[in-house]
């Protein structure tokens, strides 16, 4: 869903696996789906972890437990590694999450996730640490992630971090603009260079 980032503060869901790839993100049964609903998608987001076989949901998985909430995504190192399937950018923003945290992602994951308004956020593994501490200690914790000045803040102990965010990919999520919106924007200017041509 397109909605403009600037500073967003929120409690944790925390998922401290590492390598978690897009078939645990969205199993490849839902790539067949002929709907892009984001409810659809959100709602299969980790479904083999987060479901019995019958449909019920297992109480030990993370998504399934009361005491966490929010839309920032905590994720252990090699975050969506494993296929390039955009459906597992659309089951995370269709579940409701913003941002995902971790120390590392692989690169056309994260593309996708930028692509599809959920921010990746790289922090080092000393924060990352720190952030799964703090979201143990406290389910109620909050981060802020403040995108105008790419900081990530650990409410509980006041610690930040810079993130880097590319600069067209920063303008486009702080204007709501995905890329086709931003060439519609840049319509005028195409349309004088085409005439000089």
């Amino acid at each position: 869903m397109k909605q403009k980032f600037d500073i967003i503060v929120s409690r944790c869901i925390p998922l401290p696996l590492e390598n978690v790839d897009t078939d645990q993100i969205i199993p490849a049964r839902f790539l067949k789906a002929v709907t892009r609903d984001e409810k659809f998608f959100g709602d299969n987001l980790f479904r083999d972890w987060r479901y019995n076989a019958d449909g019920t949901p297992k109480e030990d998985f993370v998504l399934n437990d009361p005491r966490y909430s929010g839309c920032i995504l905590v994720a252990g190192k090699n975050f969506g590694s494993g296929s390039s399937r955009e459906h597992a950018a659309w089951a995370i923003a269709g579940y409701g999450f913003r941002v995902v945290i971790s120390s590392f992602f692989a690169d056309i994951h994260k593309n996708n996730e930028l692509n599809n308004f959920v921010l990746p956020v790289v922090v080092s593994e000393e924060f990352l640490a720190e952030l799964f501490a703090s979201i143990q200690a406290d389910p109620t914790m909050e981060v802020k992630v403040d995108v105008p000045a790419q900081t990530v803040t650990n409410m509980a102990t006041g610690r930040s971090e810079h993130f880097e965010l590319n600069a067209y990919k920063k303008y486009c999520l702080m204007n709501a603009l995905d890329d086709i919106d931003d060439l519609l924007e840049q319509k005028d200017k195409i349309e004088k260079f085409e005439q000089s041509r």
